[in-house]
């Protein structure tokens, strides 16, 4: 097991600096507060659970497969989705990434000298030159798969979509004392925000959710000071989602800070196609979810996702599920697919 630059961790079959580019499957093990148990890890134990299979069975591969357990994908911590893959594809430019501050006021550079890895983060070319093509495999996070009656799907494209802060500034009061024509209560203004984003989401047929805020002082009976909310949007039109966001914050009155966004992301057509053949015309489909498969496609490596019907349509919730034979299904079709990319 080795260590890229932005300490995501790799296995290998086979030798990628000897033989070539190799075929990489894997995801992610970091989940949401209170996230499922399937959102990640189902994808990296598949996609060890397929090399066991192929090993088993004799098979031996022209070229090397690989196993990848990307780092911070949800950015949970640090507020920056797939961190780790847009730290080595340069995405992500490594003074940012540094600087990048958890709830707490934890520096990520400090957070890496805890854990005893190097702050020399960036691109990292070495690593990227070993990727021929990456497979994601994952757990559907809605239930397209459960209308369709199918337990596997390949993913053809992502959504475009992204985190912006809103700022919303107010003046500390008490609040049993200040009359409400006296207030300058920004939680007026988160309050606007959220009903303006679902109000112009639904106008434009895209996704928003004010799902994180920030609250000073954080007091029962004191007016707040300040309050930062988040707001991530996602729609099928990256129009729609830059035009929603926008609304939002004139709506409020503030400037809306982009805290990282990806454009529509198209999986190689090729290789999609050949998935789908492979698989006996697997149906295809689009998510709204990022994932790492996606920044490592808009750096121009092969990549393509499949899909685990998910029984409860529900993600980034304990409630999130997919049933055994599914997951078997669809370490099955990760061993068909390796077979197939790397014979």
């Amino acid at each position: 097991m080795t260590t890229d630059r932005a300490g995501n961790q790799w296995a290998w079959w086979g030798d990628p600096d000897s033989s070539g580019p190799g075929v990489v499957a894997g995801s992610h093990l970091d989940s949401v507060p209170d996230g499922g148990a399937f959102d990640g890890p189902l994808g990296v134990v598949s996609a060890l659970l397929a090399v066991t299979a192929l090993r088993d069975r004799g098979f031996r591969p022209a070229r090397p497969i690989g196993v990848v357990n990307f780092g911070d994908e949800e950015g949970a911590r640090f507020g920056v989705a797939c961190a780790g893959s847009r730290l080595i594809t340069g995405a992500l430019a490594a003074d940012r990434a540094l600087g990048l501050r958890d709830g707490e006021g934890t520096a990520l550079a400090d957070a890496l000298v805890q854990l005893g890895h190097s702050t020399d983060v960036g691109r990292d070319d070495e690593t990227l030159h070993r990727i021929g093509t990456f497979i994601e495999l994952h757990v559907e996070q809605g239930r397209s798969l459960v209308d369709l009656k199918r337990p596997i799907a390949v993913s053809d494209s992502i959504w475009p979509h992204g985190r912006w802060r809103l700022d919303l500034l107010g003046e500390a009061n008490h609040a049993g004392t200040t009359p409400l024509a006296d207030r300058r209560d920004p939680m007026l203004a988160l309050a606007t925000a959220i009903t303006s984003a679902r109000t112009e989401a639904e106008a434009r047929a895209c996704l928003a959710t004010v799902g994180k805020v920030l609250v000073e002082p954080n007091g029962v009976n004191a007016i707040p000071s300040r309050v930062t909310g988040w707001l991530d949007a996602r729609g099928p039109d990256e129009g729609g989602v830059l035009a929603l966001v926008a609304a939002v914050a004139e709506a409020v009155g503030v400037e809306a800070t982009n805290e990282s966004f990806t454009s529509t992301t198209f999986f190689d057509r090729a290789l999609v196609a050949r998935l789908a053949r492979c698989l006996d015309d697997a149906p295809l489909l689009s998510t709204g979810a990022g994932h790492d498969a996606g920044i490592l496609a808009a750096s121009g490596i092969p990549a393509a996702m499949l899909f685990v019907r998910n029984s409860t349509g529900i993600s980034h919730s304990p409630a999130e599920h997919a049933e055994t034979d599914d997951c078997l299904t669809g370490v099955d079709a990760l061993v068909t697919v390796l077979e197939n990319l790397s014979g």
